[in-house]
């Protein structure tokens, strides 16, 4: 009998500290203001001169009233920092040091999706570059509405290019993404379109797509299916590298970052978006295998039902000494998390 109540404490020991478990979430430092309709996806702007004045972009999502907005990294919204009115926004990317008619500067790009374009505007004055906009999956037949965004500069060239996601696709089709060169001339950017590439499973959607550009690689949420892999330089072929996150999702695969801890290490965050969580892989993989990431934790983080984040791990002033993780959240705000509290938890998982 004294070995069955020791068993049965055991186990209402191990539930009380299992439930407690789950109620601990990684909490913000800062919350931005709130967006009018519904926040999508966020990236940063490291301002080079002063880090610590960098800014959080962030789209707001809605038909014809849309837009893209600047944070502070306190989370307070920028009034004269914005790019507005824009036709359902989704996605957001930036790079730096671009060439844009004899001016180099950096640029954001957006999607739009509500009128089948992208949007180009220098930073951090938010003028648009790109005159009026640049129009995409002109050749699709399914009149897809384009939705995520990352940007990859060419190392060996300095030539930018951005790869594309769509709502919609042919079910096993190896075209899904297509990938623009973006281009300068008088009147600004432009884009000319060099492959189409990339599987899907025919389930539900792509939106999430990010680049590492050290290393040379795209990743996509195949949002009911996998987390996709393949060569961001389009001289480097179409093959696929790896299909990682198969298993442990609640719901969507959405939002993909990547925080870099050294030239080829770090971590891929990817959003668990209906447990509102995240789970972190390797970004250099295995010893033996480049192209095999297995999940080493999840991060219970209080950004709800998440879409977009973005991360870097340059300090950036006295809250954000290595860097910072922004989540959008389904509340219309932006989470702003100090590096350190979601590296507590990785270490943790390793002990």
């Amino acid at each position: 009998m004294k070995t069955l109540i020791a068993s049965l404490m055991a186990l209402v020991i191990l539930a009380s500290c299992q439930t407690q478990s789950v109620k601990e979430k990684i909490h913000p430092t800062y919350v931005t203001d709130s967006v009018t309709y519904d926040s999508d996806d966020p990236a940063i702007w490291i301002n080079r001169k002063d880090p610590a004045n960098s800014l959080i972009l962030g789209t707001d999502k809605q038909e014809k009233d849309g837009g893209l907005y600047a944070f502070d990294l306190k989370g307070k919204m920028l009034k004269d920092r914005k790019a507005y009115p824009l036709d359902r926004p989704n996605n957001v990317d930036l790079a730096y040091d671009i060439v844009v008619s004899a001016d180099t500067m950096d640029v954001a790009v957006i999607t739009e999706r509500g009128s089948g374009q992208i949007r180009l505007f220098s930073l951090p004055g938010f003028e648009p570059i790109d005159n009026g906009g640049i129009k995409v999956f002109e050749d699709d037949s399914l009149n897809n509405k384009v939705m995520g965004v990352a940007l990859y500069k060419r190392p060996s060239d300095s030539k930018l290019f951005a790869i594309l996601s769509r709502k919609e696709g042919t079910v096993n089709t190896d075209k899904y993404l297509y990938q623009y060169e973006l281009k300068s001339d008088s009147l600004g950017m432009y884009g000319e379109l060099v492959r189409r590439f990339g599987q899907f499973s025919g389930t539900k959607e792509i939106e999430a797509v990010a680049v590492d550009a050290e290393l040379g690689y795209i990743y996509y949420s195949d949002e009911h299916y996998g987390v996709r892999k393949y060569y961001a330089d389009p001289e480097k072929g179409d093959e696929e590298l790896a299909v990682f996150g198969l298993d442990g999702f609640t719901d969507d695969r959405e939002g993909i970052s990547i925080y870099k801890t050294g030239p080829d290490t770090g971590y891929i965050i990817v959003s668990d978006q209906g447990a509102h969580k995240f789970q972190v892989f390797p970004r250099e993989g295995t010893a033996d295998n480049p192209h095999q990431h297995v999940v080493i934790t999840t991060l219970p983080m209080s950004a709800l039902s998440s879409d977009g984040s973005e991360s870097t791990s340059i300090a950036l002033g006295e809250d954000f000494p290595k860097g910072l993780f922004v989540a959008m959240s389904d509340n219309k705000t932006f989470e702003i998390y100090d590096w350190r509290d979601i590296e507590k938890v990785i270490i943790e998982s390793f002990n």
